[in-house]
Formats: C-alpha cells, sequence, structure tokens
C-alpha cells in the first residue's frame, strides 16, 4: 500500500499557495494508516488521534505545522447515514464523514519564522473501493464552516462535457438540524475562471452554489492554488481556502474548495 500526503500553506505575498507533499509504500513503521481510529504516519509527517483531539505534524521544504485540532461538535454523517452516493448507480459511492469547526491552535513555521495560530478547521474521512463511474471526468468540492456554526458540504460529479453527472450536498444548521439535498436541488454555476500560467488548465475558481432554496456565493482567496502532482499521484487540480457570502452580500462562511478533472480526466 502507498501513501500519500498533502500540505498547504497561503502566501499572500506570492499571492499563491505553498505545497508540499509525501508518498511513500507502508512499511518499518515509517509509513502507515492504522485501522480503528485516525493514526497515519507519512515518513516525518503525522496525524494522530487521541479521543476529540487530533494532532497534525508537516514539514515541508519551506514551511512547517504543529497543530492540535479539538473536536467541539458532533461528526457530520454525509449523504444517507455516512453512505455517499457519488453516481446514478450505488457502484458509484463511498463511506464519507465530516468534522467541521474543529477548534485549532498550534504553530506554523513560514521561511524560518514560526508564529502562534488559532482558528477552525474542518476534517474529511472518506473511503471507498470505486468512486467514479465511467462516465465522471472530474468532481467540484466545497466544506464550508458557516459564520453561523453551521456546516455544509456540496459536490458535483462533472461528465466529459462539463455538465453535472451527479450533485449532492448536505447542510447542518446551527441548531444541530441536519438536511441532505438531492441532485435537483443542488446547482453549480461557475461566475469567474483563471487560467494557469504553468499548465494551461482553466478552472471555475469563483460560484454561486444553490442548495435548497439557499444560494451561496464562493471566492477564492487566491487565484493560484493549482497543484501538479504528476511525480506522485499523477494528477493536475486546484485546491484553496475560500470565503463564502450569502446571495444578499453578508459574509455567510470560510472553507475549501477542491476542483478535478479540469487538467485531464481524473481517473479513481
Amino acid at each position: 500500500q502507498v501513501l500519500f500526503g498533502h500540505a498547504a500553506v497561503a502566501d499572500p505575498t506570492r499571492g499563491r499557495l505553498r505545497h508540499a507533499e509525501r508518498s511513500a509504500r507502508e512499511g518499518f513503521d515509517l509509513a502507515f494508516a492504522r485501522e480503528g481510529g485516525v493514526d497515519v504516519r507519512l515518513d516525518d509527517w503525522s496525524l494522530r488521534q487521541a479521543g476529540d483531539r487530533y494532532r497534525a505534524v508537516v514539514q515541508g521544504d519551506d514551511f512547517a505545522l504543529q497543530l492540535d485540532l479539538d473536536r467541539v461538535q458532533a461528526p457530520l454523517l454525509q449523504g444517507d447515514r455516512g453512505f455517499s452516493r457519488k453516481g446514478p448507480t450505488a457502484a458509484s459511492a463511498s463511506y464519507y464523514y465530516s468534522l467541521p469547526h474543529l477548534r485549532v491552535s498550534g504553530e506554523i513555521t513560514v521561511d524560518g519564522r514560526r508564529r502562534s495560530v488559532t482558528g477552525e478547521a474542518w476534517f474529511d474521512h472518506e473511503w471507498s473501493s470505486d468512486v467514479m463511474d465511467e462516465q465522471a471526468r472530474g468532481w467540484d468540492w466545497m466544506g464550508i464552516n458557516l459564520d453561523d456554526g453551521g456546516a455544509l458540504m456540496a459536490f458535483r460529479m462533472r461528465d466529459a462535457s462539463g455538465g453535472a453527472r451527479w450533485t449532492a450536498a448536505t447542510l447542518r444548521s446551527a441548531d444541530g438540524s441536519v438536511r441532505t439535498f438531492s441532485p435537483a436541488e443542488v446547482q453549480w454555476t461557475p461566475t469567474r475562471t483563471w487560467a494557469s500560467p504553468r499548465t494551461g488548465a482553466e478552472y471555475p475558481v469563483a460560484w454561486r452554489v444553490r442548495v435548497g432554496e439557499r444560494e451561496f456565493d464562493v471566492e477564492p482567496l487566491m487565484d493560484d492554488a493549482e497543484l501538479d502532482s504528476r511525480s506522485s499521484t499523477g494528477t493536475i487540480y486546484w485546491e484553496g481556502p475560500v470565503r463564502v457570502k450569502s446571495a444578499d452580500g453578508r459574509s455567510a462562511g470560510r472553507g475549501y474548495l477542491e476542483l478535478t478533472g479540469y487538467a485531464g480526466r481524473l481517473d479513481l
């Protein structure tokens, strides 16, 4: 079994994300993903769980992270009690849960300068033997910590023409009530694109996403968040932090956006 890891920190001075990757074959206690809890090691990277606390340690070439993430909400089960459909047939699916609004504290070191940080995070755990069907080319996904304490996950699988092959969303309100949305209730509409100067791929980095009766405008903190991982996982994709506003222009939350399949079909 081969393990892959990716980490990034925002660099406003460069207007882009700094990336770091690790990959290793499991064995000799240097790389593993143990069962029964979150206990992952990838050389000098690790993510471990102790009760409701997770500790992440990452060492890149020019940045490092040491973060404690405390769970303050119950896990959010995606789809049908954790079974998340990814296509018209049940064969394309995953088991999937999220931990929104993790309370974060720790240190980030960039170019040798260390600083203490606090904030919120979103943790996803998803596993499957078959996620994409043959007609899917890639996906658009976001996980959002809403300002009112709620949480939103939404995605769409795209076909070869760029249309929606399958869409879904889960919204947990501030009062803890959870609603899942069918494909007919979720719509992704791109509002702005960005073209990579390195690969030429064009990504729809800004969106209006409709979930049921609510609409959200999604804008990236920085456009240049492309990751070229052809030397490890063999894929090129875009993922980065975003701000979310409600349809009336008020701040609604912050989170993460992932765009795959725009630089070539993603095979999973």
